[in-house]
């Protein structure tokens, strides 16, 4: 399972104000929390707080290189930030995110490909969010024949079913776990498969628990990889534990503090 840390964001109010200042002490001291909690890479958004993006990003994924070489995912809508923070990237990248409109894709995956990054493949369209299981697959499909046009390695994308919040989609969330075991079947090699977690607890109480329980199935589905809050000790326990029942880890008493010394 790769673990995307999702604190260093320009929501937060303590990354706001590192932006605001270029105070790389604050964006540091969060990357290293976040290592130290078992995050396996690090998703990088300015966010709203950010006055000049273009400026912005760079910036971030400079004074995170300073301290870590792992994967830096990063986070725009806007192509030409993304495309700022590659530049000056050293550690691998993963490219968050395109939809599957095909004038994003035109973009994207090209800039994927010169920048070997990686690329999540989001779910959804101009038309809006998908409702159903089958329209999540088609829009996938969509993806991933762009990808296969343009020759983006299928190994290197990753696709996100896009979780919805629980207390205004509820009848979406069944649906949204049998789409992350149904893109594992859709092409071969498969893709990976990545989930924002935060998104299911979005307005509702108690988060921390639902978003445990939700990773708990996420996981049991086959899910590759997670944008999460490695911080959430409780919620990084349950993940181990879920691998662990899954016999993608070695049992021993001591399993939790072996698996965070690997």
């Amino acid at each position: 399972m790769l673990i995307v840390g999702e604190l260093i964001n320009g929501m937060y109010s303590n990354i706001a104000l590192a932006l605001k200042n270029h105070d790389k002490k604050i964006v540091q001291t969060c990357v290293l929390e976040q290592i130290t909690s078992g995050a396996d890479a690090l998703d990088l958004c300015c966010g709203p707080a950010s006055q000049n993006p273009l400026i912005d990003m760079p910036w971030l994924v400079e004074v995170v290189q300073e301290v870590t070489d792992k994967p830096l995912c990063l986070d725009s809508s806007n192509p030409k930030v993304i495309q700022a923070g590659l530049k000056v990237a050293r550690n691998k990248t993963i490219i968050n995110s395109t939809t599957a409109d095909v004038e994003k894709l035109d973009i994207l995956i090209p800039l994927a490909k010169k920048y070997r990054s990686g690329l999540i493949g989001i779910t959804i369209s101009a038309k809006g969010i998908p409702q159903n299981k089958d329209q999540r697959l088609e829009l996938a499909a969509m993806i991933l024949n762009q990808v296969s046009e343009k020759g983006f390695p299928i190994a290197e994308l990753y696709l996100d079913p896009i979780v919805m919040p629980i207390n205004v989609a509820q009848n979406q969330i069944r649906d949204i776990l049998e789409t992350i075991l149904e893109f594992k079947m859709i092409s071969k090699p498969s893709p990976k498969t990545i989930i924002g977690l935060s998104n299911i607890s979005q307005g509702a109480r108690p988060r921390s628990l639902i978003n445990r329980t939700f990773l708990t199935m996420a996981v049991a589905s086959g899910l590759d990889s997670v944008i999460l809050d490695p911080k959430d000790k409780e919620l990084m326990d349950t993940l181990i534990t879920a691998e662990l029942i899954l016999n993608k880890n070695i049992y021993c008493d001591s399993y939790l503090e072996a698996y965070r010394k690997k």
